[in-house]
Formats: C-alpha cells, sequence, structure tokens
C-alpha cells in the first residue's frame, strides 16, 4: 500500500478522514463479479431495495438510458428513475465527451442525464478534463442511512451502457455498440467489477463528494457554454446530504482507494491541484516487489513507457513471469485507427519480451464459437497477493491523462492452498488474490459449453505459477493446434487463443519502426500533447 506522503497528493481529503491517520482502511468485504451481466442483476436488486433517504451516487464514462440490467422493464433510466420516485437521493456524474463523430458518447449522456432529471434526479455532464482526456471513473456508491449493512460500493471496469450484459458463455450483450467487423454482431465483452462492503465505501462515497463538489464549471468550451445559456441549462451541483459515518468493518480485505487525475491546465481540480498519480505510483511499488507471477486483463497493455516498468521487473527478477489476456483484435476498424492501435500493442510487447523473454505470455479469448471476446477487464495481480481492479488500463493516459478510480485489495488471510516448494509463492499468498485468478483461468481454461475436460483436474493444480503458466501455454496451443488441422474432431477445451497481432500495412508498420515510432502516440493523442508526469 502507498502511504499517504507516497501518494502525492496533500489536498485530497480520502487520506485526512481516516482517524489512525492511514491512506486505506481495514476491515472490508470485497467480492469480485465477473461478467457484466452479475454486476447488473446484483445492481438492480440493490437499488430495488433502497427507499427514501436512501443515497444513490454514480460516476460513469458512457450511460446508455436504455441498457436493460435484466431483461424489459430494467433500462437503467427506468431503474434509476424509480429509485428517484421512491425518494431515494440519486446523483451523477457522466463525461461530456468530444464531438460524436469522433465516436464518443456525448448524445448517449446528455439523453440519459435528461431522462433522469425529468425523473427527479440529479446528472451533470461533466467535461472537467485535459484537452483529449475523459473522466473514466465507474463508480456505483448506495448508502443507507440507519442501515449501514446494506452500504454497498461498485468499482471496475462496467459502465451503465451498451455491450456490457454479457455471462460466461459470452454470447454477447444484446443492445450492442458498432464494433470492428472481426467481432460478432453482438460482440462477446469480458469484464470485473468490485463490490464493496465496510469502510471502504466512505472513501468511494469521498471521491464522488470531491467531483460532485467542484465548483469549476463543467465545461470550459464556449460552444458548449453559449447552448447552456441559450438552452436555459441550470448545470449547478445541488447540494449533498451530509456525509454519513464509514460502515463498520464487515470482513477481512485491507482496501486502498487509488485514482489518476491530471495536472489539468489553467486551473485545476482543488482536490488535486497538481493532479494524483496513485494508481501509477502504486503499480511502481508492487513491480518493484513481484518475484513470482504478474497475471493481467487489460484492454490495452499499450504504451512502451508503462509497459517499460513491467519489463524492468522481469528483467531483474529471473523466476518473474507475466501472463496476460488482451483483445485479439482492436475494437475499431479503420485504415488510420486499427493501425495506430497495432502500433502501441507491438511496441509494447517487444518491449516486455526483451525484458522476459520467455516468462512473457500474451492471450486472447474467443468463445466456443470461435467468436473473439473483446476483453475490457481492468485487473492485475502480483505474486497472488496484491490485487488492483478499476477502471485504468496499462497505458499512459490511464496514468496520467484521464481521470480513473481504483481499489488496491490486501487479504489478511493467508491460502492454505499455498504450495511449499520453494518456486512457489508460499505462505505469502493470499486468498482474495489468488482466488480471484482461479475464477478467470477456469473460464479461460475451460468454461460453461467446453468439450471435454479441463487440462487442470482442479483449483490446486493452478496454484503455483509455473503450473499455471503451462496451462495456459499448453491450452492455447491445443487449440491454436486444432484450427491448423483444419478443425477436425472435438474442439478443444478453452477460450485461450495465443495472440499475435493481426496484420498491418506497410505504412503502420513503418510507423512501429524508429524514429517514426516517437511520432506516435499509441494513447491516441498526438505526441505533442504529452506529458510525461513523474508517477
Amino acid at each position: 500500500m502507498l502511504t499517504v506522503r507516497e501518494r502525492g497528493n496533500g489536498s485530497t481529503r480520502l487520506d485526512r478522514r481516516h482517524p489512525d491517520g492511514a491512506a486505506w482502511t481495514r476491515g472490508n468485504d470485497v467480492r469480485p463479479l465477473v461478467h457484466g451481466a452479475v454486476y447488473f442483476a446484483e445492481l438492480l436488486r440493490a437499488i430495488r431495495a433502497q427507499r427514501s433517504g436512501d443515497l444513490l451516487l454514480f460516476t460513469d464514462w458512457r450511460g446508455d438510458p436504455d441498457e436493460r440490467l435484466d431483461g424489459p422493464g430494467t433500462e437503467i433510466s427506468t431503474v434509476l428513475g424509480e429509485a428517484a420516485g421512491r425518494g431515494v437521493i440519486v446523483k451523477g456524474l457522466v463525461w461530456r465527451s468530444h464531438l460524436d463523430r469522433f465516436q464518443f458518447s456525448e448524445s448517449e449522456n446528455r439523453h440519459l442525464g435528461e431522462e433522469l432529471e425529468e425523473a427527479g434526479a440529479e446528472c451533470l455532464l461533466d467535461m472537467r478534463v485535459r484537452p483529449g482526456g475523459s473522466h473514466h471513473q465507474k463508480l456505483v456508491v448506495l448508502r443507507h442511512p440507519g442501515r449501514p449493512g446494506l452500504d454497498v460500493a461498485y468499482i471496475g471496469g462496467i459502465d451503465l451502457c451498451h455491450s456490457r450484459n454479457d455471462d460466461a458463455s459470452h454470447r454477447g450483450d444484446p443492445q450492442a455498440v458498432p464494433f470492428a467487423s472481426a467481432y460478432a454482431p453482438r460482440p462477446p465483452w469480458h469484464d470485473v467489477q468490485l463490490a464493496v462492503r465496510g469502510p471502504a465505501v466512505g472513501d468511494l462515497e469521498a471521491t464522488f463528494r470531491e467531483r460532485w463538489e467542484d465548483p469549476s464549471p463543467l465545461s470550459r468550451s464556449p460552444l458548449v457554454r453559449l447552448r447552456e445559456v441559450m438552452h436555459h441549462e441550470d448545470t449547478s451541483a445541488g447540494e449533498l446530504p451530509p456525509q454519513l459515518p464509514d460502515p463498520g468493518p464487515c470482513g477481512d480485505h485491507t482496501v486502498q482507494v487509488l485514482r489518476t487525475y491530471p495536472n489539468r491546465l489553467l486551473r485545476g481540480y482543488p482536490f488535486a491541484p497538481d493532479g494524483e498519480r496513485s494508481i501509477a505510483r502504486s503499480y511502481l511499488k508492487a513491480l518493484r516487489r513481484a518475484r513470482s507471477l504478474i497475471y493481467l486483463e487489460d484492454q490495452y497493455l499499450w504504451s512502451p513507457n508503462v509497459v517499460g516498468f513491467f519489463a524492468r521487473a522481469l528483467h531483474e527478477n529471473p523466476g518473474l513471469r507475466l501472463m496476460a489476456v488482451i483483445p485479439s483484435v482492436p475494437e475499431q476498424d479503420g485504415r488510420l485507427t486499427l493501425p495506430m492501435n497495432l502500433v502501441g500493442r507491438v511496441t509494447a510487447l517487444e518491449r516486455l519480451r526483451r525484458g522476459g523473454g520467455g516468462r512473457v505470455a500474451v492471450y486472447g479469448l474467443e468463445n466456443t464459437a470461435g467468436a473473439p471476446v473483446y476483453v475490457h477487464a481492468k485487473v492485475c495481480l502480483i505474486d497472488d497477493v496484491w490485487a488492483s481492479v478499476g477502471s485504468d488500463n496499462i497505458n499512459l493516459r490511464s496514468w496520467t491523462h484521464d481521470s480513473e478510480l481504483n481499489c488496491v485489495v490486501l487479504d489478511d488471510r493467508a491460502d492454505p492452498r499455498a504450495p511449499r516448494d520453494p518456486g512457489g509463492l508460499g505462505d505469502q499468498a493470499r486468498r482474495f488474490a489468488r482466488d480471484l485468478r482461479l475464477e478467470l483461468s477456469h473460464e479461460h481454461l475451460g468454461g460453461p459449453g467446453d468439450e471435454g475436460p479441463s487440462p487442470v483436474s482442479g483449483p490446486d493444480g493452478l496454484c503455483d505459477p509455473a503450473k499455471a503458466f503451462d496451462a495456459f501455454a499448453a491450452s492455447a496451443a491445443a487449440l491454436d493446434a486444432w484450427y491448423e488441422g483444419g478443425r477436425r474432431g472435438p474442439r478443444p477445451p478453452g477460450r485461450l487463443r495465443a495472440y499475435h497481432p493481426p496484420g498491418m500495412s506497410r505504412l503502420a508498420r513503418g510507423l512501429a519502426m524508429p524514429p517514426y515510432r516517437l511520432l506516435v502516440d499509441p494513447d491516441g493523442r498526438p505526441a505533442r500533447l504529452r506529458r510525461h508526469n513523474a508517477y
């Protein structure tokens, strides 16, 4: 965990609010919710249990009002509007994006805000970001005065929008967004959210309140401000009720809430006037301690500057392995966007393999019908001890430029299944991180609908890092060989495919070579807009 000083942001209330002066809270209960369908179903039940005087707070990158949480009648705007109608205080912040011609989310977010306003809720469109940046935090906080046992916060990679409502079968969300042609019409989607109970709920609520209470205008764009005046739009934030005391201890998990905020030009955030890089700083601290296994699930795994820290850890620790699960194909087609995505990916993987060689393994996912699965999860597990789940991706903009929100979870309980051999993790491994890795691994190695037995007889077979590394390699090799052999015989179990970048044009290959790669920012901004802040 980072200390208060290591967070590097003395202006936030996040650490000052703890009576013991710690930069984290103890006694939490954290559960991973793998897949949007699991998260949405639980979120629906929790919201419908709220009553008059309760509080519902949310932040989002994109919100689609018609996205169903669990079938007809559970559209997000309907569920939140019904809560407001029962007297629940509903407040939301969603990103007011760039122009829709760039396929962002301004119109969808505006529609969500308008529908919630009509129902008596309050949802603000927030563009208090650096140029080219976004608010990428994904958070829902539910508080219940007089019933603190029901208090819960949901944080992770899942937006309240189209394409996210998929399950372990990976048949995709019927309400899908336009996607690259390599994917099915309903793109299969893999994602992870956390359900947090205990004192950390107060820290996550405080994060929302800091943004909500920022007195800066929601946008500095003259055109946006003019439109607000012409349409008589009230963009001032209403008052929030005083924050309740934090829920009491209820579990064995220590949780630290981490953020990225950019050093915003001209006028900084009052709660982070010089920005905050605690997500990046936490990664760097954890990577310096990595010895056995780094397990990643990430949407991008871009940016050589960021990946370089992982490569350094691999170079300095000969027993360290890295396994990553990423999208097989970028989400966008196009003569420009596809090569730009691949330039970032290829250069990052080159950096990793220079650091770790054969100790680096990268995989894509497919469903049992052979359609690629889009990996949107943002998970990092180090040595089955340190677990980070949130909205940030392994790329430069998530570490410096966009607003992001993560939780690091350390379990106070050792895992009794820890292997005793010197090459394993021994008594060091903790249950939360290991259980999450095993849950994800078993889905990828042999999920529902797969033919034949899983290549690992039971969960203990994957506890050892070397065996887990080999099991992924064997599963992917078997499936790849089945395709290369003309798909004769039963399909091997598992969802893993060895990652090979799609073919690039001559132009893209040229951009991937120095010195041209210096002119390209694989995070999607011109190189001149990059700002290399100290982590």
